[in-house]
């Protein structure tokens, strides 16, 4: 089959990751293929994606080949795919736009971002002369300007869009219908993990939710040492990202919960940890007889081929939505493997819907 072909916005480690799973699972077979949701989507496997384009504002990125650019400073991510075959594409200079916080400036070349004086490229020309037909948008959280300028390149471009950060594109309806109108599928908004802080944060409420037990109050409080948390101590920046995490959990609760009683968000940056996350969670309820219980987790995990894991499929899932001929939101798809989908349900609800449209017996 031919190559599912894509640009990526953002060369960080979720870029990196995807890029060396794409190699690690090159040759394998189903048997083989450990950390898969699906091997095989519309006849497309992980390692049917092309990176064709890729776009950076980072020094150490920019004008580099892609094999390059993904070991690059700041990128901390676990190394699991060293070998990776030269690539004939470079790095573009992307726009920064609203892309770079201001307090990044504060901190040390190898755990910040350091601004290329390169001129940008014309993002559209690219993504035409490079033959791409999707653009997987790996911005950092708080890029509101910059998501929405990408997200339009795509649109005159012709291309489909994967938003995997928490600026709500697929789900605003003037966008879909935009998407809609061209005729070009779209998948968002804010990647999950595998199994990350919102997944199980979600399933613990379904579970209580399920055995009549009274969600009271809870917390989920992350940490972690990569570009991503150093982004996120600017607060202005995190509007969107803690209502999308937020609302993934109140939608699986039984009755939704007061914002006092509901607490979640990145909690701090702790650099030794580099792509390392740290979730504590805490669920505070009344079971039987109206008597208290509480549970307390910590979760640890690889944050970038955790992300990796979903967007592998978002992509396929976005390539048969183009051989469909489908416009606007893939709303099964988004709603397995984003926080703030066009609709929210449940995960066991969401993962039958992704296989109704991966065998056609369901529209979008």
């Amino acid at each position: 089959m031919n190559k599912i072909k894509i640009a990526i916005v953002g060369m960080g480690n979720c870029a990196s990751s995807l890029i060396q799973g794409i190699h690690y699972y090159d040759g394998k077979n189903p048997d083989e293929a450990i950390g898969l949701m699906h091997w095989d989507i519309g006849g497309y496997s992980p390692s049917d994606i092309d990176v064709v384009a890729a776009f950076d504002i980072d020094a150490r990125k920019v004008g580099k080949s892609i094999d390059e650019a993904i070991f690059a400073k700041p990128n901390c991510t676990t190394i699991f795919q060293e070998e990776i075959p030269k690539y004939d594409v470079c790095v573009s200079m992307g726009h920064v736009l609203d892309g770079v916080a201001p307090h990044m400036s504060n901190y040390e070349e190898d755990y910040t971002f350091v601004v290329s004086d390169e001129e940008p490229v014309d993002v559209v020309e690219v993504l035409k002369k490079s033959g791409a037909e999707i653009l997987v948008n790996y911005l950092p959280v708080g890029s509101e300007k910059a998501a929405r300028f990408y997200a339009q390149c795509a649109l005159d471009a012709g291309i489909a869009y994967v938003n995997c950060m928490p600026v709500f594109i697929v789900s605003d309806d003037e966008w879909d219908a935009k998407f809609r109108q061209k005729g070009i599928p779209v998948v968002g908004d804010d990647i999950k993990a595998q199994i990350g802080a919102t997944i199980t944060h979600r399933t613990l409420a379904n579970l209580f939710k399920d055995r009549g037990v009274k969600l009271d109050r809870t917390y989920q409080i992350n940490t972690g040492g990569n570009t991503d948390f150093l982004n996120m101590l600017n607060r202005d920046r995190l509007d969107s990202k803690k209502e999308s995490k937020t609302e993934a959990v109140q939608a699986v609760v039984a009755e939704r919960m007061d914002d006092r009683d509901i607490h979640i968000g990145p909690s701090d940056y702790v650099p030794w940890q580099n792509d390392n996350k740290l979730c504590f969670l805490r669920m505070e309820g009344r079971t039987f007889g109206d008597v208290p219980m509480n549970i307390e987790l910590r979760l640890s995990v690889e944050d970038s081929p955790n992300s990796a894991g979903c967007v592998i499929d978002a992509i396929r899932c976005c390539k048969l939505g183009l051989e469909r001929g489908i416009g606007g939101q893939l709303t099964s798809i988004s709603s397995y493997v984003m926080k703030h989908p066009p609709v929210q349900v449940t995960d066991d609800e969401a993962y039958e819907n992704v296989e109704k449209f991966i065998s056609g017996d369901l529209e979008r």
